[in-house]
């Protein structure tokens, strides 16, 4: 194996209007090039896939991606629920080189593809690279206003915590303020994610991660919940609040109570205390901090404008962590996270063809 750095350039010396210092954003995550199509009901079933749902690839799953190419119109997108939100997060403070993102891929197109959409958005992509195994892919398929997705992790499976650990790596860690690492690596490194909370806990600097797919509460619950204390942000939406309370024996449905619940689970730094923020699609977020519910309503969207959600959650994380970077207040930081959220559900995948226009 070799590495591979995507560097921008020079460091940027002139801060933008948002203040926001280089390298701020740190994560590791699965770097997958997303396969979106618009598909129906008779795919997804071909392949045992439900409407709403994220799953990881079985063998019966592996013919589907050729054949998803031969069957519709596809999009190629830079994918993998922490790289979309750090896209997003860039596009919104239109700084280059605010995150700084770590995973595994192939020493093929598909990884040329993701290195160049990193750039482009201006994330410094700092890849392990696995000259034997292909870059990972996630198909995309589209119904309606629901996504199904199916992740084929190949290379992202690889990534190992000894390429954190290389002092020219680390030194990225080092300068950062906020890390985020979506659940999904929780099936990968589960150390490396360890390893930066930790770092978190004694630097004082903030911890983040998501629920991010029921299956992940339900199979993945030992290194999650080893993960836990030292989490001070935990992001998910309601269907994965309700499956993580069910395997936390939390005995509510209510997801307020799941919010408070979540939140007064042992924590490890007493610098601050644990926020948790569910996310429920056209309803209101619901915000847990300091033993309290609050309720922030969405940006509405019209159902005829809306064109593909996969992504929005991912998007609303990337305009939160896009304000948290800042020092902003809980209620900014899920105002940009709606802002983003409502963006994206109105594009085909998450891409951004405009500049961004929060305030």
């Amino acid at each position: 194996m070799t590495m591979a750095d995507t560097d921008n350039g020079e460091p940027e010396t002139k801060k933008t209007r948002h203040e926001v210092s280089e390298g701020a954003l740190f994560g590791i995550g699965n770097p997958l090039l997303d396969i979106s199509a618009n598909a129906n009901e008779e795919f997804l079933k071909k392949y045992d896939l439900k409407a709403n749902n994220a799953i990881l690839a079985e063998e019966k799953h592996l013919p589907m991606y050729k054949d998803m190419e031969t069957t519709f119109d596809v999009e190629y997108i830079p994918g993998g629920a922490t790289q979309n939100s750090f896209r997003v997060a860039q596009w919104i403070l239109d700084q280059p080189g605010v995150s700084t993102f770590f995973g595994c891929i192939g020493d093929d197109d598909f990884g040329k593809r993701l290195s160049e959409g990193m750039q482009k958005a201006g994330s410094t992509a700092r890849y392990l690279i696995n000259k034997e195994i292909p870059t990972g892919s996630c198909a995309c398929l589209i119904t309606g206003s629901n996504r199904s997705l199916c992740a084929n992790l190949a290379a992202a499976n690889h990534y190992k915590k000894d390429h954190l650990m290389l002092p020219e790596n680390w030194a990225y860690v080092e300068k950062c303020r906020v890390i985020y690492s979506a659940g999904f690596h929780l099936t990968v490194a589960p150390d490396a994610m360890i390893e930066l909370g930790k770092h978190a806990a004694e630097k004082n600097k903030i911890f983040c991660t998501n629920l991010s797919a029921p299956f992940l509460s339900q199979f993945f619950k030992e290194p999650q919940m080893q993960l836990m204390p030292y989490v001070d942000y935990l992001f998910g939406n309601e269907t994965e609040a309700a499956v993580f309370a069910k395997e936390q024996e939390m005995g509510t449905e209510d997801l307020g109570e799941i919010a408070l619940k979540a939140a007064a689970l042992p924590k490890e730094s007493k610098a601050r205390e644990r926020v948790v923020v569910i996310t429920q699609g056209d309803k209101p977020t619901i915000i847990a901090s300091g033993g309290k519910i609050t309720e922030y309503p969405i940006l509405p969207v019209k159902a005829e404008d809306i064109l593909d959600t996969n992504g929005a959650g991912d998007a609303f994380v990337g305009g939160f962590l896009s304000q948290l970077a800042q020092g902003k207040d809980i209620e900014r930081c899920v105002q940009c996270g709606h802002y983003a959220a409502n963006y994206i559900i109105q594009q085909s995948g998450t891409t951004m063809v405009d500049k961004a226009n929060f305030e």
